[in-house]
């Protein structure tokens, strides 16, 4: 290959390269106008830890991980060391996964775990790209049943998900990475604040790895 075609080559896969990380950008700036949203679901959610009661996450696929991710950042630490608040994934299970999709069926994985673990005045926090996974809507149906309160992040097609839930953030993007790299901006957001209203402290060193 030529040095003038190499070039072009190298040009043609960087384009698309550009293009992911200035959408990634545009998509995290607008974040921004989602801030009365996200004051809305810390409160939720300092105000039920401050109460005694516990913040559930759940998603499917990688919104699953994020969901894991960020329960770990409330149990263990997040910018300095202070007390484990009270944090679970209901998708970290694989037993319990199994056995109520075997069961009962996977759309009733998430919805079954929180009639036997939820209590009213828990807060759940769903994920779901599309807003239409079948385990999600039956879970945030269940929540409503029990008096738990919700907060949900989706992306563009999901904004009757969003509406159904107590908090609802949308992504206004289909690309499913773009949308879950803006979940997880809005959920360590999420954790800071509530880790600095519950222990108001000046960090000592970051806890990050």
């Amino acid at each position: 290959m030529t040095k003038a075609r190499r070039s072009t080559t190298d040009r043609g896969h960087r384009a698309p390269l550009a293009a992911g990380i200035a959408d990634a950008a545009r998509l995290a700036a607008a974040a921004v106008e989602q801030e009365d949203r996200l004051l809305a679901a810390i409160a939720l959610a300092v105000g039920a830890l401050r109460a005694g009661h516990q913040i559930l996450f759940c998603g499917n696929g990688g919104s699953a991980a994020e969901a894991a991710h960020l329960a770990a950042e409330l149990a263990g630490r997040f910018y300095f060391d202070r007390a484990p608040l009270r944090a679970l994934a209901l998708n970290d299970s694989v037993p319990a996964l199994t056995a109520v999709a075997n069961d009962y069926g996977y759309e009733f994985v998430f919805a079954r775990q929180l009639g036997g673990i939820g209590r009213a005045g828990d807060v759940l926090v769903a994920l779901s790209t599309s807003g239409r996974s079948p385990n999600i809507l039956q879970a945030i149906a269940a929540a409503r049943e029990i008096g738990i309160r919700t907060i949900g992040l989706t992306g563009r097609r999901g904004r009757r998900f969003a509406a159904a839930c107590d908090v609802g953030f949308v992504v206004d993007s289909d690309d499913t990475a773009r949308i879950q790299e803006v979940h997880l901006l809005l959920g360590h957001l999420l954790c800071a604040r509530i880790e600095a209203e519950l222990f108001p402290r000046v960090p000592t060193r970051s806890g990050r790895s």
